[in-house]
């Protein structure tokens, strides 16, 4: 008896159903064939413009955190707290924008939102340029303006929940890592560029900082524009979004993601600030501050690549670890005043949180494909935990974007009130051991469901 195969379909013929405003139809990325000859190119290329855009959304939302260290040069007269308040407060709000920017995916398509996104950066680069040049404007209107910046914030999360639907499963924490490390390298790249642009043709033009981002947020735009695309199976209706609310496992990995996303970005506004405030060294904040940032954006694809290999939970077990040892060694070198030990403990900081970054987010994937297995793994089931996925990336990464806003604010209390940022340090050590502790027993405890499907 002989059997024949049906040859395979040329790309040509793959139909993906285009609508006018580059809207696809037909997307099945699961479909080895249909990824091999035209989904990996269109995923591929929505990834590289998505990071564009994020990376310049992340570059806008941290800002402040460079420019404050030169506003006293400018007129301005801020105490240590008043600055840390400066960096905590776009980060709050690019928090509470995380969320809505979720919504936003479904509802207007991810090419779309990229497009508006991309625009509303506008806002914060305008007002920055402006206030600085005005410091007899006081500082609880600086503040309101600084607060704008959130508007960078938010794209994280809308970015990411769009480029989930582009990639199968099996690629999702290598694709989300460099997704997310490309805008997370936006925070080094503009601690790096700043200092240099504001000083261009000598004398000091703090102006500058918000200028050169308004041209780069306009082509960015463009290019989301004109060559990214709307998938139909992610304009769906907001429910699947509000169905994540029920899983436990989105309330436990927010938690999780305060500790990781929540003090790289945290860290990263508050790292220049520190270095000035409390060792009084602005040439060190201005020239060497970029590097944590750097580090840990560098690092966070290869957590989610260890990740999709060994396991997301036991890699950020292990992040968690280094956290802790990072926190306690900084500890250490604030009470014996020694800034190059400072300096590299909050390198081993910015590594871990840049490894967790990656684990967690590749957690999540797996944590809503396992839920849809038990529930019999049905494609039309497999589609709504997707769905449920992309809605809970959103939420997660808007509840762990507030440690962006609580480090920053630790610090300043800690500061305000005994004069020292040890106390702040001492919380962050038994916070990060706290949370080994609640992965283990989620994620990680003999027998557990998640355990056994290496989560």
């Amino acid at each position: 008896m002989t059997t024949t195969t049906a040859p395979a379909t040329p790309a040509e013929e793959i139909d993906l159903q285009r609508r006018p405003g580059r809207w696809i139809g037909h997307w099945a990325p699961e479909d080895g064939h249909f990824w091999r000859t035209v989904g990996r190119g269109i995923a591929r290329r929505n990834l590289i413009f998505s990071i564009f855009a994020e990376h310049i959304g992340f570059s806008v939302w941290l800002l402040w955190s460079i420019v404050v260290v030169r506003l006293g040069d400018v007129g301005w007269q801020l105490t240590t707290s008043q600055a840390l308040w400066l960096t905590a407060v776009p980060s709050g709000v690019g928090a509470l924008l995380r969320l809505p920017y979720t919504f936003a995916v479904p509802v207007f398509g991810g090419r779309n939102w990229t497009v508006i996104s991309a625009l509303l950066l506008i806002i914060p680069c305008t007002g920055l340029t402006w206030a600085v040049q005005h410091p007899e404007i006081g500082f609880l209107p600086l503040l309101m303006i600084a607060a704008t910046a959130g508007f960078g914030g938010g794209n994280f999360a809308s970015s990411m929940a769009n480029i989930s639907f582009f990639y199968p499963e099996r690629e999702k924490g290598w694709a989300l890592g460099l997704n997310a490390a490309g805008g997370n390298i936006g925070v080094a790249v503009v601690q790096f560029v700043v200092p240099q642009v504001i000083v261009l043709g000598g004398g000091l033009a703090l102006a500058r900082a918000g200028l050169m981002y308004i041209p780069l947020a306009v082509i960015a735009a463009v290019c989301a524009f004109l060559f990214m695309d709307n998938l139909a199976e992610a304009k769906a209706d907001v429910r699947p979004v509000w169905s994540s609310l029920r899983h436990r496992d989105t309330w436990v990995m927010s938690f999780l993601y305060i500790g990781t996303f929540g003090s790289f970005i945290g860290y990263s506004a508050a790292f220049p600030t520190l270095l000035n405030g409390v060792f009084g060294r602005p040439d060190i904040a201005l020239s060497w501050a970029f590097l944590g940032a750097a580090i840990g954006s560098a690092c966070r694809p290869f957590g989610g690549r260890l990740a999709d290999v060994i396991g997301g939970a036991r890699i950020t077990v292990a992040s968690f670890v280094l956290m802790a040892g990072g926190a306690y060694l900084a500890l250490w070198s604030v009470q014996e005043r020694r800034l190059g030990v400072f300096f590299l403990a909050f390198m081993l900081l910015f590594v871990a949180t840049g490894i967790g970054n990656g684990s967690t987010y590749r957690m999540i994937s797996r944590i809503f494909q396992v839920k849809g297995e038990d529930l019999g793994g049905s494609p039309e089931t497999m589609l709504a935990m997707r769905r449920q996925a992309a809605g809970a990336l959103g939420i997660i990464s808007s509840v762990g974007a507030f440690g962006g806003f609580l480090v920053p604010i630790c610090y300043a209390w800690a500061r305000s009130t005994y004069g020292g940022i040890q106390p702040a340090l001492r919380f962050y050590v038994g916070l990060f051991l706290v949370m080994i502790v609640v992965t283990w027993l989620a994620y990680l405890r003999p027998g557990a469901r998640m355990a056994r499907a290496r989560v």
